[in-house]
């Protein structure tokens, strides 16, 4: 049931986005859609939270908001191979110490493995310090903490649903932040962090992460928030919503880019200062918004085009959202122009587009190579839903991930282009058509030389 559960909610997002292209829009789930369901584990061997049950009155609250099905129990006999099938997550809510045997440590390693998802909240940090695997899972274990106090969280992606909501400036909330005996940036995708010069206690010399995901470890998705001590919590609609993104990524119900992240350069962070980067050609606009941290067009047909350097080798990352069926693009590899024809006739477009032919849509090479639709829809959320673009060019080789899932391979061979160097630039397409972008960010990629293999998908966006 988990399986097919995700499925179908990957396969009902991509049908509202591509209608046109592959059929009708999808309508309300049939009799036989059983939907998501979780279950919430807070069995305690350790200290033990008096906010537990409200974490668990609010995971049902948040169920009921979310459309999955929440059961809770501290039975760690429920951790069987059969009664884990039911469920596409298990949230660890503050559980404590060493709460499952050696059988049950077993299930549960078989249901990741087999694509099941772990959410982790706050205390799920503080428990089986003997169990490698769960470590692993987890991210990170426990050290210690100061006393509860106010703290200043910066967000670090702001396209994963756990935290897209909470815009550009700090999210400022009290609660019990924990240091952690290891950093997991090098092994996770880093949500947010704590800046440890806004509260007395930290001890990770400035770089604490405090929320974290990954897409796949040993074969399942894993969530973690070290958010979630105090009864307070519960009722932040920000924290509420944060933990609602969360498990909704890890059921499967919202996708995004969990590889590690690390090395990229920031063109674009939301502010109008690293707009002098950049320049407008043709008619339109982008509508900056500093508090959300967005670019939205205006008009057009135009191109905003980033003039300080040309690239050659590099990765690309950036985030995009459309509203309904709307139209943007992304050019790489084109001459410095104020002509925003010139990026068309001499550069590539990687296309944002809802419901256009398959070499016109979604994550094409526009007009030349179509994506792999089927990896493409598994991997996109509807329109209204926060997307994360890598484009990693190397030689004339040009790959696109969606939410870090590969969706296209194209190789030039015209030799009236060439993607070895040119600018970046993102479209205004026309008046009908909204699109808005956030947080972008490059690396620079060792030069290839041609004959060289290029690295392997799981290098990707590290």
């Amino acid at each position: 049931m988990r399986r097919r559960a995700r499925l179908m909610t990957a396969t009902a997002a991509a049908a509202l986005l591509i209608g046109c292209v592959s059929g009708p829009a999808a309508s309300e789930p049939g009799p036989d859609r059983e939907g998501e369901r979780v279950l919430v584990f807070s069995k305690t061997a350790g200290f033990r939270h008096d906010s537990i049950p409200t974490g668990i009155a609010t995971v049902k609250e948040l169920g009921a908001e979310g459309g999955f099905a929440v059961d809770a129990t501290e039975d760690a006999g429920a951790f069987t191979a059969a009664n884990l099938a039911k469920y596409d997550a298990v949230v660890w809510l503050s559980t404590t110490g060493d709460v499952l045997n050696a059988t049950q440590q077993g299930a549960f390693e078989r249901y990741i493995r087999g694509g099941g998802a772990y959410v982790g909240v706050h205390a799920a940090a503080d428990t089986e310090y003997d169990w490698p695997f769960y470590g692993g899972l987890a991210g990170a274990y426990f050290q210690s903490h100061p006393a509860i106090q106010p703290a200043k969280v910066h967000v670090e992606d702001h396209a994963h649903p756990a935290t897209s909501h909470l815009g550009t400036g700090s999210w400022d909330r009290t609660d019990e932040w924990y240091n952690y005996r290891a950093n997991p940036r090098d092994k996770t995708h880093v949500l947010a962090s704590l800046d440890e010069t806004s509260y007395t206690g930290g001890t990770m010399s400035g770089d604490h992460p405090i929320a974290w995901c990954q897409s796949d470890y040993q074969g399942g998705r894993s969530f973690y928030t070290g958010g979630g001590h105090t009864k307070e919590s519960y009722a932040e609609p920000a924290f509420r919503q944060h933990l609602l993104g969360g498990i909704r990524w890890a059921v499967g119900a919202a996708q995004a880019d969990c590889r590690p992240e690390k090395g990229y350069t920031p063109l674009f962070d939301g502010t109008a200062a690293s707009l002098e980067g950049w320049k407008q050609a043709g008619p339109g606009s982008f509508a900056l918004d500093e508090d959300d941290g967005t670019l939205t067009t205006v008009g057009g047909m135009g191109m905003l085009w980033y003039d300080r350097r040309e690239l050659g080798s590099y990765s690309l990352k950036l985030d995009w959202r459309m509203r309904g069926d709307d139209n943007s693009g992304i050019f790489v590899g084109f001459p410095p122009s104020d002509d925003p024809w010139s990026a068309v006739n001499n550069g590539y477009e990687i296309q944002i587009d809802a419901t256009d032919v398959p070499a016109k849509t979604t994550g094409s090479v526009y007009g030349f190579k179509s994506a792999d639709l089927k990896r493409r829809d598994k991997a996109l959320n509807p329109p209204g839903g926060w997307n994360t673009y890598e484009i990693r060019v190397e030689g004339e080789r040009l790959r696109v991930y969606l939410n870090g899932i590969k969706i296209n391979d194209f190789t030039n061979t015209d030799p009236a282009r060439s993607l070895r160097q040119g600018h970046i630039g993102i479209q205004n397409h026309g008046d009908a058509d909204e699109v808005s972008f956030r947080n972008i960010r490059v690396k620079d990629l060792p030069a290839r030389r041609s004959g060289t293999p290029a690295p392997t998908v799981s290098e990707a966006g590290h």
